[in-house]
């Protein structure tokens, strides 16, 4: 198994007194709630975080990309992958992932990536999405184009990555006379590739088309839901024609461990509950605006809402732990959770999410250090 070691970079000195005045922290909380000689520190704190996981033996170290919200604070992830590549020598940097429709010209991000494995020496991962509704309030672009955008932006730089240029590129919405990128990645023909979803179907038949094989990701979801996405990913691979390895499924996961059971469910209470009821809070028609999914699609969400914290009670750390949406507990409870999916589903990529919510630099390397020399060596094969 490959273990990754993620972190969504929370703002944690928010008021959360101010937070609950308004509907989410995304879009709508007035950012003068943020300070930024404690956002310096944050970024100080979150960046030894990830590169603390290379000496403890991760296989990669993640990023994502989100915007205008407290709940992350990497709108530009490549400027945070930068800096990790350059503090480490051997781990894998992996950017999960990219949202490309938001942007108008996705060469540039095609040149960053391939900046990015040329500083690295071929170490990096480039994760492409569609960025979650709530960018597209952020952004005024309609998210009715956002499947188009996204897939003809994917084409773009694949092949801005791999055909010799100067050529031209001609789509609905990107057209160049001249596609020449300088520098051309390091590794070749490009990057892995990786697409973290919420189980959109339209997105599981496109990263298992025979074409790309792309590993897929399942993120903040319950365990009957991640079996279930992963499961639809090997089908439409057998459809296609093809048995997927399991490098091709991931999970991307909160995870807590400590000494006891009940240790690390009081310790895991209030950072967990912070994420899920203060940080990732979003109502529903700010998550999923009109036209940014398809029906089947948007039915397989709201099966997912909970998950997604856009219910308005309460999501306690006990609901969260009964459904699997966060692994929880001394190291053997979460190792069989674990090899309770890689059963279900023969998935062998774990992104590891050690830090969540309001949780302290101490308690979050207390759990890093445990789930590496307790948790991760009973998986590796």
């Amino acid at each position: 198994m490959r273990f990754v070691c993620f972190t969504l970079m929370p703002y944690r000195p928010l008021d959360m007194t101010e937070r609950r005045k308004y509907r989410s922290a995304w879009v709508v909380l007035p950012n003068e709630l943020y300070d930024p000689e404690k956002g310096a520190d944050e970024y100080t704190s979150y960046i030894d975080h990830l590169v603390s996981a290379e000496d403890l033996g991760f296989d990669a170290i993640a990023v994502n990309e989100h915007h205008q919200t407290a709940y992350g604070l990497m709108p530009a992830p490549n400027i945070i992958a930068s800096a990790l590549i350059q503090r480490t020598k051997r781990v894998m940097v992996a950017v999960l992932g990219r949202a490309l429709p938001l942007v108008n010209n996705p060469l540039a991000i095609a040149e960053e990536f391939a900046m990015l494995d040329n500083l690295s020496r071929g170490r990096v991962i480039a994760g492409f999405v569609r960025g979650i509704g709530t960018e597209y309030h952020v952004t005024g672009l309609n998210p009715a184009f956002s499947h188009e955008r996204f897939h003809e932006a994917h084409d773009l730089i694949v092949q801005a990555w791999t055909r010799p240029g100067p050529f031209e590129f001609e789509s609905e919405n990107y057209n160049y006379r001249y596609v020449n990128l300088w520098p051309r990645p390091y590794q070749q023909p490009h990057p892995p590739i990786w697409i973290p979803s919420q189980g959109s179907a339209e997105t599981i038949d496109w990263a298992a088309d025979p074409s790309r094989k792309y590993p897929f990701l399942v993120t903040f979801c319950a365990q009957e839901l991640v079996a279930r996405y992963l499961n639809t990913y090997r089908e439409r691979a057998q459809a296609f024609g093809y048995e997927a390895s399991g490098d091709q499924l991931g999970w991307a996961v909160p995870i807590y461990v400590a000494d006891t059971d009940a240790r690390a469910r009081e310790e895991a209470k209030a950072p967990i509950e912070s994420l899920f009821n203060e940080y990732l809070n979003n109502p529903w028609e700010m998550l999923l605006p009109p036209g940014y999914t398809s029906i089947e699609s948007a039915k397989r969400l709201m099966k997912a809402r909970a998950a997604l914290g856009t219910r308005p009670k309460h999501q306690s750390v006990d609901a969260l732990i009964e459904s699997g949406t966060a692994l929880i507990g001394r190291p053997k409870t979460v190792l069989d959770q674990i090899e309770k999916m890689r059963d279900l589903t023969g998935f062998n990529n774990l992104v590891s999410m050690l830090q969540f919510g309001i949780m302290s630099d101490e308690l979050a390397k207390r759990n890093m250090e445990m789930f590496a020399s307790e948790v991760m060596p009973r998986l590796r094969g």
